[in-house]
């Protein structure tokens, strides 16, 4: 699989993540949801703030530098893994075509929530439980924004969990209870795929 299909296929999924994003949220507001298919699978619009495990290190003007941070770790990586693309391409000529979606996959991904942190912020007024968000405002500084999620699918619930599984329901004990955008699918979809079928490419 050529870089130049590649490229495509990572532009593509990066226009559709955050076309899905942007049309959330100009035309719902916070904790609002669609009912797609009832019971079991919404689209309920969330902001994430994107810091990791919720750190928040903030000097006395307010500036979020645990964010910052975790911006400039994800850059460098969405940089460490286009590398390892052209490289596998230009010198692993037996590099399985699956390997080189993946990454591509990843890839896509985390550009796609590096966007909103970068630049929601920027360009869209606040969202809140009572107004949309428009374009033209800001409401945060560069690699402030907060990332958009947006698929729901509250399975079932669970009445009784066990301490080891709570990581698996969400505060009213619904099973996947994780509220995801399109980019952390992507992400997701990759990594499984190339542990579950992938693993003797990379074990060379």
């Amino acid at each position: 699989m050529n870089l130049k299909k590649i490229s495509l296929l990572i532009l593509l999924l990066l226009v559709a993540d955050q076309a899905l994003k942007i049309w959330i949220k100009t035309h719902m507001h916070l904790d609002e949801a669609i009912m797609v298919f009832p019971d079991w699978f919404q689209l309920r619009f969330i902001e994430n703030s994107g810091a990791a495990f919720g750190m928040r290190i903030a000097t006395s003007g307010g500036y979020d530098w645990g964010k910052l941070l975790l911006g400039i770790f994800r850059i460098v990586m969405v940089g460490a893994l286009g590398w390892l693309l052209v490289y596998l391409h230009r010198n692993r000529k037996d590099t399985p075509r699956g390997v080189m979606i993946g990454l591509a996959l990843i890839i896509a991904g985390a550009l796609g929530n590096i966007l909103d942190s970068a630049f929601y912020g920027l360009i869209f007024t606040e969202s809140t439980p009572y107004t949309v968000a428009q374009f033209g405002g800001h409401y945060a500084g560069f690699m402030m924004g907060k990332v958009v999620d947006m698929f729901y699918f509250p399975l079932f619930q669970w009445n009784s969990v066990p301490r080891l599984l709570r990581f698996l329901v969400d505060s009213n004990n619904y099973f996947f209870g994780a509220i995801f955008n399109l980019a952390d699918a992507y992400i997701s979809v990759a990594v499984v795929y190339m542990l579950l079928f992938q693993y003797k490419f990379f074990s060379k």
